[in-house]
């Protein structure tokens, strides 16, 4: 009996959409996020925090991951932080997320291992531009 397993690496993947991961405690800022992504043909998973985002980054192994900084219990930095502390996931860009503008806040962004900033509200373009930037190749 024949199977017909889906692989994740198989011959279609490639010019497929890249799995990005939307961290932000508003639900506003996720819902644009995911419309926008899935309008550029990339498939979303959301999460709402930084604890939330660090179980899907295992469940999902996600191409990209947009993160808000300001969330309660586990901030963008240090969620960010976690996650380039894990070999597994180090290679994996992080675009931080944040309403304000600051010097100092994209400075610590890139201390603590994020490619890029984006400030809210993004649009859809920004959106699906950075993913084009930063989506690594897989294999």
């Amino acid at each position: 009996m024949e199977t017909t397993a889906v692989s994740e690496t198989g011959p279609a993947a490639p010019p497929a959409g890249a799995r990005v991961l939307v961290v932000d405690d508003s639900n506003t800022i996720r819902r644009s996020a995911e419309i926008f992504l899935r309008q550029g043909g990339h498939q979303v998973v959301l999460a709402e925090d930084g604890f939330d985002a660090l179980a899907k980054v295992n469940d999902h192994d996600p191409e990209l991951i947009f993160c808000d900084i300001l969330m309660p219990r586990l901030d963008g930095y240090q969620t960010c932080a976690i996650i380039k502390r894990n070999p597994r996931f180090a290679h994996v860009p992080v675009i931080m997320l944040s309403s304000k503008d600051g010097l100092f806040d994209k400075a610590r962004g890139r201390m603590v291992g994020s490619e890029e900033y984006l400030t809210k509200p993004f649009t859809k373009e920004q959106l699906l531009k950075a993913v084009e930037t930063f989506r690594r190749p897989l294999g």
